[in-house]
C-alpha cells in the first residue's frame, strides 16, 4: 500500500507581501501528477489546508479543483483539520464529498471510525484522522483526565486503539495528527499551540499503530521511524531557508513494515540570508548566487547607511526583509547584558546613544542642549514630588 504524506499547504498565505497562490497552485500540480506517475493508492493530508480560518475565495477555489482532480485520479485522500483551520467550515459537506473518495476529518466525534483502504490479497488498511484536538474544547467529549495536549491526544490514540483491536489480525494502520510532537524542529512560521497546556506530546502516545503522518512543524523529519512529519511545500519564513520541501512517499508493507523516500516539491524562489555592512554586501562577487533569491539582510553598519533598501534592491531585487544590528566596538559579539552597557554612564550619555542609534548619527550641540534640559525638568519633577511627600 503506497501512501503520499503531505501537510501545511497553508493556501491563502503570503510571504513577507509577497502573494503565493501561484507557488501554492504549482505545488498541488506536481502533487497530482506525483499520484499518478507513482501510483499512489491514498493521499494523506495532515491539516492545516488553509492559512486562516476564513480562506479568500481564490484559495478555496484551488482547494475545491485539487479535489476535483484527485477525485478524477480515483486515489482516495484523507484529510484533517489543523490549527490554523476553522474545522466546522473545512468539514462542511464531509459526508457528501465522501462518496468521491475525498474524506474529511475533523470532528473528533469520528476519531475511532476509520477509512477503510482495501487492499487485496492482504486486507484493508485503516487510516485514522485525530484533527487539532484544543484540550479546552474537547477534554469533556474524549473523556480526557485533564485540559493538557498530552492527554486529550492519550484519549484520542486510546479510541483508535480499541476500534483496531477489534479489527482483523495483521490490519495494517495509520493516524493522521496536527500536534507538536517532543523533538520535532520548530521554524519561525508554525503558530503558537502553547495555549491549553505544554504544546508537546511524546512520540510514544502514539504507540501501536504503523505509521503516523503528522502535521503542523514546517521541516520534513522523521521522529521515528514511523511517526514523520512531512512539512509544508513551500517556505513560509526566512528560518525555513535551509530546509528541503518535499512530501513523503511511504510504502507499508502487508506486515506493516514502513519504507519511506522523500519527494521534492517545486521551488518558486530560493531564499538567502545575507548578514554584513551594506557597502560588503553590494560589493562581494561571492553573493552573485543570491541576486535572483528572496533575500532577508542584516547590515551591521555602525552607522545606519542611507536608503539602505533601494540600495539593497539595485542588487538583489527580490529584498523582502531588512534589519539592523550595529556592531559595537566594546562589545563585538553583542554578550554584554544590557545592565552593564549602561553601567557608569549618565543619563545624558544614553539619551545621546540612543539617538545615535535610531537615527544613524549623534545629536548636534543644539539637540544636546535640548536633551540637557528635558532632563534637568525631570529631575526637577521629581524632586517637586519627594518634597511633597516628605511634608
Amino acid at each position: 500500500m503506497r501512501l503520499l504524506h503531505t501537510s501545511d499547504w497553508h493556501l491563502g498565505r503570503s510571504f513577507h507581501r509577497v502573494g503565493l497562490l501561484d507557488a501554492q497552485a504549482a505545488f498541488l500540480d506536481h502533487l497530482v501528477a506525483t499520484v499518478r506517475e507513482h501510483d499512489v493508492d491514498a493521499v494523506l493530508v495532515a491539516g492545516d489546508v488553509y492559512d486562516r480560518a476564513i480562506p479568500p475565495l481564490a484559495a478555496v477555489e484551488l482547494f475545491d479543483s485539487t479535489l476535483h482532480r484527485l477525485a478524477e485520479a480515483g486515489v482516495p485522500t484523507v484529510m484533517i483539520s489543523g490549527n490554523h483551520d476553522s474545522a466546522r467550515r473545512l468539514g462542511v459537506g464531509a459526508r457528501l464529498i465522501e462518496r468521491a473518495g475525498v474524506h474529511l476529518r475533523t470532528d473528533p466525534g469520528g476519531i475511532g471510525t476509520p477509512v477503510l483502504l482495501p487492499d487485496p490479497p492482504h486486507g484493508a488498511g485503516a487510516v485514522y484522522g485525530l484533527p487539532y484536538l484544543e484540550p479546552a474544547l474537547v477534554r469533556e467529549r474524549l473523556g480526557a483526565a485533564r485540559s493538557r495536549h498530552q492527554a486529550v491526544l492519550a484519549a484520542a490514540m486510546d479510541r483508535v486503539r480499541a476500534d483496531l483491536a477489534a479489527r482483523p489480525a495483521g490490519t495494517r494502520s495509520v493516524v493522521l495528527a496536527h500536534a507538536f510532537v517532543t523533538g520535532g524542529e520548530t521554524s519561525d512560521s508554525e503558530r503558537d499551540i502553547t495555549v491549553g497546556g505544554v504544546a508537546s506530546v511524546p512520540a510514544a502516545v502514539f504507540d501501536g499503530v504503523d505509521y503516523v503522518a503528522l502535521g503542523h512543524l514546517h521541516g520534513a523529519q522523521a521522529l521515528t521511524h514511523r511517526v514523520r512529519y512531512s512539512g509544508s511545500p513551500l517556505a513560509y519564513s526566512f528560518s525555513e531557508w535551509r530546509h528541503r520541501k518535499t512530501m513523503w512517499l511511504v510504502d507499508l508493507a502487508p506486515g506493516g513494515e514502513v519504507t519511506a523516500e522523500r519527494v521534492d516539491c517545486p521551488v518558486p524562489r530560493r531564499l538567502a540570508r545575507l548578514r554584513g555592512r551594506l557597502e560588503d554586501l553590494l560589493a562581494d562577487p561571492a553573493l552573485d548566487r543570491h541576486e535572483d533569491a528572496w533575500v532577508e539582510a542584516v547590515l551591521t553598519d555602525p552607522v545606519r547607511p542611507a536608503e539602505p533598501m533601494a540600495r539593497l534592491t539595485r542588487r538583489f531585487p527580490h529584498t523582502l526583509a531588512l534589519t539592523f544590528e550595529p556592531e559595537r566596538s566594546d562589545d563585538p559579539d553583542g554578550h554584554l547584558s544590557y545592565a552593564r552597557r549602561l553601567h557608569g554612564r549618565t543619563d545624558q550619555q544614553i539619551a545621546e546613544d540612543f539617538v545615535a542609534h535610531v537615527r544613524g548619527a549623534g545629536p548636534d550641540a543644539h539637540e544636546r542642549a535640548a536633551l540637557r534640559g528635558a532632563l534637568d525638568d525631570v529631575r526637577a519633577g521629581l524632586a517637586a514630588r519627594e518634597g511633597e511627600v516628605g511634608r
